[in-house]
């Protein structure tokens, strides 16, 4: 862990109202997984947040954003964030998306194919949609013209471009927990 995990106690005048903003909308939206110390310090990519509120709070604007409200169904949510935090290795986006992968009704052994980087054979046709989405967008490059009216098809053009700014956001996210080095929960 590259940074301290911040006492709420100790919070500056410009933390306080982001990490208010963050505990209510962790408590909202980022169910299923340890994101804070019993004490109420913010843990996973909140803390990072928290440290520089400049950059914090316009990337936590985003993250709310991309929570409220979703078009896509949450299986298919959880399978192009999975998709992301394994091509990035983000120990912590992991963590917390397998848990809650889980309670959506994905299965161990899906889950464990895409945390491994591998496609699973018996994704839904969304979670293929997200899932070959999530791979070519997080491989770089221009999304290919077919994985896009696939999209398209199974989610509107509003819920496939929800799908790009899904995995996008998750991508911020992952190098976050990859450049402070923020441990997964013991």
């Amino acid at each position: 862990m590259r940074l301290p995990i911040l006492d709420p106690k100790d919070l500056s005048d410009e933390q306080k109202p982001l990490y208010d903003d963050m505990r209510a909308g962790i408590k909202d939206h980022f169910k299923g997984f340890v994101n804070m110390r019993d004490d109420g310090a913010l843990l996973g990519p909140w803390n990072p947040w928290v440290c520089e509120p400049r950059f914090g709070k316009p990337v936590w604007e985003l993250v709310k954003a991309i929570a409220s409200n979703p078009l896509l169904p949450a299986p298919v949510r959880e399978v192009a964030i999975l998709v992301t935090g394994s091509h990035f290795r983000s120990g912590y986006e992991l963590y917390a998306h397998v848990l809650v992968a889980e309670q959506r009704g994905l299965s161990d052994e899906k889950l464990a194919t895409i945390v491994a980087g591998q496609r699973p054979v018996d994704l839904t046709k969304q979670e293929a949609v997200a899932y070959d989405v999530a791979a070519a967008l997080v491989g770089g490059g221009v999304l290919p013209e077919l994985t896009w009216r696939a999209a398209v098809k199974e989610f509107g053009e509003h819920g496939a471009a929800e799908l790009s700014y899904l995995v996008g956001v998750y991508c911020m996210v992952s190098v976050t927990l990859n450049t402070f080095d923020v441990p997964v929960p013991e």
